[in-house]
């Protein structure tokens, strides 16, 4: 049954206590209940912004450039229904200064038609085509997969009939809260396959990727250089802010899309 806008309304009051709650799944009982109530199943991936990939370190085939947006595109053209939400409620929640508010979730599948109508409303392929491309333009980074999280907040079902895009911003995104998280419910969300960001000489200590930049806060300066962890999602937003272009994503496989995709398409059934 969908969600009454009352519901989605104290969602939004919940909202900056999110660090709070997601500390509390590090308690043991709770967290294994937190994970089999809210994660169960899930597999997301941030996919890096094609801008972030330097025209020297792209992936050439053959009479095209292949690009991390394709793997959204692609199930895009396969889903029978999409749904776009009127707003982002990360960001409406948050009060966000500095991306768009309008620019919400976009949900694939036939579980996406129970959604309460005055949270969004259902558009066609060719639509959702462009919001995407208008979220891209906005600097907005796509996490898509299957999300057990959504089917919950939104009282639809069954989550195998719901694939997830998000457009993430950097301040308000609820995956913020992965340093702060269970590890084992972080480790749901990764990098895309193949995906490697690394700092170049040219780094100069300056902090600028530091400050608010990365999703899981996990660029540090280390004798004025600035270190990725392990936990780095890959979105490349390091590299879009680097003043100095220090900071590179590469793609190790040509395969890098079709391998996203294959690991996505069992998760849900969209067409």
């Amino acid at each position: 049954m969908s969600r009454p806008l009352w519901f989605v309304e104290l969602l939004k009051k919940v909202f900056p206590s999110r660090y709070l709650l997601a500390r509390t799944t590090k308690v043991p009982i709770v967290g294994a209940i937190i994970d089999h109530l809210l994660f169960e199943g899930d597999d997301l991936m941030y996919l890096p912004r094609s801008q972030s990939i330097r025209i020297n370190q792209a992936i050439d085939l053959p009479g095209e450039m292949v690009l991390p947006s394709q793997v959204v595109d692609h199930f895009i053209q396969q889903a029978s229904v999409h749904w776009i939400m009127d707003v982002c409620i990360c960001r409406q929640a948050s009060g966000c200064k500095d991306y768009p508010i309008d620019k919400g979730c976009l949900f694939l599948g036939e579980a996406a038609l129970g959604i309460n109508p005055k949270l969004g409303r259902r558009v066609t392929k060719d639509e959702a085509l462009e919001h995407v491309q208008q979220c891209r333009q906005a600097g907005l980074v796509h996490l898509i997969g299957r999300n057990k999280l959504d089917t919950v907040w939104l009282g639809v079902g069954p989550g195998t009939k719901l694939l997830t895009i998000c457009n993430c911003c950097p301040c308000c995104c609820l995956w913020r809260v992965l340093p702060h998280i269970k590890p084992q419910i972080g480790a749901k969300i990764t990098r895309m396959p193949g995906v490697t960001v690394t700092v170049g000489d040219d780094c100069v200590g300056c902090g600028t990727c530091t400050e608010g930049v990365c999703f899981v806060d996990n660029i540090h300066l280390v004798r004025d250089r600035a270190i990725i962890g392990e936990a780095c999602r890959g979105c490349g937003r390091c590299v879009t802010v680097c003043p100095e272009g220090a900071i590179e994503i590469t793609i190790e496989r040509n395969e890098y899309v079709t391998k996203s995709i294959a690991r996505i398409s069992p998760l849900v059934d969209i067409s």
